[in-house]
């Protein structure tokens, strides 16, 4: 395959690689996560998603679009959760014809310095994870019941839905693109922890193959945190009415393959 940080793009026109960010008062953190990106990956493309973000961040990303082409923003009316905003972002990126998606979070917490490495991966793989809980993997700065939290979670979801995955609920991705194109995006309608392990796990339905690779994962320095209690109590409730519908046979899913780790 043809290395998606310098490809020029499919015979059709097509565009090659493409990062999702979406945002929602992340004016403190934008730029130098923007900016570690174009170090690490110089021909991403970048689409900042912003959910009218009340401290200005969507003013500041069109400031970034306007001084550098690599840079789009697509201004959303309100906040909608981030779910949504990657579902927006992803259909964008398909309309424009991407090869490559990315998704990450602006806080930081996402290292652009291991997207090359997760870009590599993606040479015999369809769906690439920045994983925290594989080896080489960690977690930096984060209280521990935030951690046991994230690590029962991944635990409880690899049992109720019988894979392999050992971060399922990770955030940082990197999709071909004729993925996205046939995971029904339409669909979804997931947030949070529960979007991330939807996302994957309807990729392991269809068969595709999905790899881990290890990140340091370091809790943001800036603004606060978009978890609660209540995306946690709906990722449970749904990952246990899949696992059941799945050992039932009933609907899509009832013979998931295993995806592999690194």
């Amino acid at each position: 395959m043809a290395d998606p940080r310098t490809e020029d793009g499919a015979e059709d026109g097509g565009r090659s690689l493409l990062v999702v960010i979406p945002t929602y008062n992340e004016r403190d953190n934008l730029g130098p996560i923007v900016e570690r990106l174009n170090a690490a990956v110089p021909a991403a493309d970048v689409l900042v998603v912003d959910d009218a973000s009340p401290d200005g961040t969507g003013e500041l990303a069109d400031k970034l679009a306007a001084d550098d082409d690599r840079i789009s923003v697509l201004h959303r009316e309100g906040k909608e959760g981030l779910g949504a905003a990657y579902l927006a972002g992803f259909s964008w990126a398909l309309e424009h014809g991407y090869q490559t998606v990315v998704q990450m979070d602006a806080d930081g917490s996402h290292p652009p310095e291991s997207l090359p490495d997760m870009l590599d991966e993606l040479s015999d793989a369809d769906l690439v994870l920045g994983s925290r809980y594989v080896a080489g993997g960690s977690v930096v700065n984060w209280p521990k019941h935030r951690e046991l939290l994230s690590r029962g979670g991944n635990l409880y979801s690899r049992l109720a839905l019988g894979v392999q995955i050992r971060d399922i609920t990770a955030g940082y991705r990197v999709f071909r693109g004729h993925v996205l194109a046939e995971l029904a995006l339409g669909e979804v309608n997931s947030q949070g922890y529960c979007f991330q392990i939807d996302m994957a796990w309807r990729a392991v339905r269809s068969g595709f193959r999905v790899r881990e690779v290890p990140i340091t994962f370091t809790e943001r320095e800036r603004g606060s945190s978009k978890m609660s209690g209540s995306i946690v109590r709906e990722a449970l409730w749904r990952v246990t009415q899949w696992g059941v519908s799945s050992r039932l046979g009933l609907g899509e899913g009832d013979h998931p393959r295993d995806a592999v780790s690194a």
